[in-house]
């Protein structure tokens, strides 16, 4: 039993967008005035995708989530539980007292206005206020957020990102969109033309911005940050299997990342990714991209 109480957020929160944080900040109001812990129960994957048997395809990787809930909202505790039949086959009312104030000691509980819940889905927001006034739990609903008269949703944030338009991404997610990974060895043929990058992979299940070349914001371990410029795709240039990537050049940086996980913020998209006729011609696209990207971080 958790003996610390907590005030816990409910939902998946793909994005961390506006929306959630309006329920991550009043988690953290609530816990603040009852002394409690500030945290999220989550699972480490869509129900739906287990559900169905399919891939679900996310704006951001569990571990995303995680850093996104606890450094920008102040969350302290994300419990993530994995989803699976006994999570599935749950009564909602077994979810709210066995898991979330037995295990977890809930004393007050914060969901949003569609947050559904339980087996068959059968929980709802005016079960889990009836469920809470029962127990003598606090419990806020969230109502529907908007931007730009529009309802800030993980659906349309995963469009724009997949279309690469990551600067009106940022506008409903409340921050620039990020990707992190570990940092692996590539091919070194930007090391040949002059140009360093670092490179990763991409975490399973996880949409990448449209292919092309993207202004970035990289922080490294130290907990410095470098302009960046960002190619997420296949470098048709330079390679022919078709496996996507997202290639780094670091502006100003002389080191060895390999093997250390970095975070990559996608500021602006500059452009498509192209093929080349020559790594010349691809070299002189890059130094007009990295001069694009300084003008931007001297503005910005």
């Amino acid at each position: 039993m958790n003996q610390q109480p907590t005030v816990i957020a409910l939902g998946f929160f793909d994005g961390v967008h506006r929306g959630h944080g309006a329920l991550l900040r009043r988690a953290v109001e609530r816990a603040a005035q009852l002394g409690a812990t500030p945290a999220v129960f989550t699972f480490d994957r869509p129900p739906k995708e287990v559900v169905t048997g399919q891939p679900v395809f996310l704006i951001n990787s569990p571990e995303d989530r995680r850093d996104l809930m606890e450094r920008i909202y102040g969350i302290r505790q994300v419990i993530m539980v994995p989803f699976d039949r006994a999570m599935m086959t749950m009564s909602w009312q077994d979810f709210i007292t066995e898991l979330l104030v037995k295990e977890y000691g809930a004393v007050h509980l914060v969901a949003g206005h569609d947050y559904h819940f339980g087996y068959k889905n059968e929980g709802d927001p005016q079960r889990l206020q009836a469920k809470c006034a029962e127990l003598g739990l606090g419990c806020d609903i969230i109502p529907k957020v908007e931007h730009d008269g529009i309802t800030v949703s993980s659906t349309y944030i995963r469009t724009l990102v997949e279309r690469g338009d990551v600067e009106r991404a940022a506008e409903f997610l409340g921050h620039r969109h990020c990707l992190s990974q570990t940092v692996t060895h590539g091919r070194r043929i930007g090391r040949t033309i002059g140009i360093p990058t670092i490179n990763f992979s991409v975490p399973g299940h996880v949409s990448v911005p449209g292919h092309g070349v993207y202004i970035s914001r990289v922080h490294l371990p130290d907990g410095r940050s470098c302009a960046g410029v960002t190619n997420v795709g296949t470098r048709p240039t330079v390679s022919s299997d078709g496996t996507v990537s997202v290639e780094t050049f670091l502006l100003d940086f002389d080191g060895d990342l390999y093997g250390q996980r970095i975070r990559v913020d996608f500021c602006r998209r500059l452009r498509d990714e192209h093929q080349f006729a020559s790594l010349e011609e691809l070299k002189e696209q890059i130094h007009r991209d990295i001069s694009l990207a300084r003008a931007y971080f001297s503005e910005n």
